[in-house]
């Protein structure tokens, strides 16, 4: 899924336009993304949590010379699951279970 199968889901569950759907999706992203750039951690129940991290620098090593690299410090945003979305995502879903043969 992506922005706008999110936007038309959206619109479509909740009889909204496009426009105003588009402006929800957007709306709830520039909220995340600001609370994040002010150091803040963005929590959704039953979803998951985004917050900034800061990775120290370090050395790395060039793939193709082998030759050693200085990586940088720098920020980045890490996302953490919530205990919910975790089990919803490893649930074993019931039924007859297997592969279908092949006809």
């Amino acid at each position: 899924m992506n922005k706008n199968d999110l936007i038309l889901s959206l619109a479509e569950e909740f009889e909204l336009t496009k426009t105003s759907s588009r402006e929800i999706v957007d709306h709830l992203i520039g909220q995340i993304t600001d609370a994040i750039n002010n150091g803040e951690e963005a929590a959704i129940a039953g979803f998951g949590k985004f917050k900034l991290v800061e990775r120290a620098a370090r050395r790395g090593r060039n793939p193709v010379t082998g030759d050693s690299i200085k990586i940088a410090a720098r920020k980045t945003v890490k996302f953490e699951p919530a205990k919910a979305m975790k089990e919803m995502v490893n649930a074993k879903k019931r039924g007859r279970g297997g592969k279908k043969k092949a006809a």
